[in-house]
């Protein structure tokens, strides 16, 4: 049980929908393309972090936006400004570190129990941080990234809504969640731009994870 839970967990969550939409997926074999999360809720999110971000920090925001087919002519998939794999790797690696010990998130499920009707009504949903599981979520996490962003790879985790079903993720908590994601894009100085377009597809899945409390 603990291990189902961790490769669905996000990853993040926050790992990876999630992952993520379909339209992502089909359009990671079309170079070019300004990969985003397809939402424009998700979208503005992030746009918003990363203008509060600039404002807390005295930078000036960016106002780099595609062209009205959604792409920017000559820019390379997201997976590949990323870094690639070791790019990918990179993040996952910090992130997964850093969420894990972020107590505002809870990644852990600490005291967390089922609810509603059925026969697992109060189970306990804790996940073990094990190296196994941790080494699974990393897993996970990386393929939902690399396929969300266009990268040659696909995602064999399970559907990100049926597993974290009960396990009470709040918004709050995945508010945090992103914002450890954002302190591993500043800290591995990944580019604004390509900040906005992995934040606003980690954003798209919050309705597939948090429950509103």
């Amino acid at each position: 049980m603990n291990s189902r839970i961790a490769i669905g967990k996000f990853i993040l969550v926050l790992a990876p929908v999630l992952l993520i939409g379909c339209a992502n997926h089909d359009a990671k074999n079309r170079p070019g393309d300004f990969f985003t999360s397809g939402s424009n809720e998700a979208d503005q999110r992030a746009e918003q972090r990363i203008a509060k971000d600039q404002q807390l920090k005295g930078e000036a925001a960016k106002d780099e936006k595609p062209d009205a087919n959604n792409k920017t002519p000559g820019k390379k998939p997201l997976y590949d400004r990323l870094g690639g794999e070791k790019g990918v790797a990179a993040i996952v690696d910090d992130f997964v570190t850093r969420v894990l010990a972020d107590p505002r998130v809870n990644w852990e499920r600490k005291g967390v129990t089922r609810g509603g009707l059925s026969l697992k009504r109060n189970e306990s949903v804790a996940w073990d941080p094990n190296p196994q599981n941790v080494a699974k979520l990393k897993r996970h996490m990386g393929q939902f990234i690399a396929l969300a962003t266009g990268g040659p790879t696909v995602y064999d985790g399970r559907d990100m809504k049926e597993v974290h079903s009960g396990m009470h993720v709040s918004n709050p908590e995945f508010d945090a969640a992103i914002g450890d994601m954002k302190a591993t894009l500043d800290k591995l100085q990944v580019a604004t731009d390509e900040q906005k377009e992995l934040l606003a597809i980690l954003e798209s899945t919050r309705p597939q994870i948090a429950e509103q409390r």
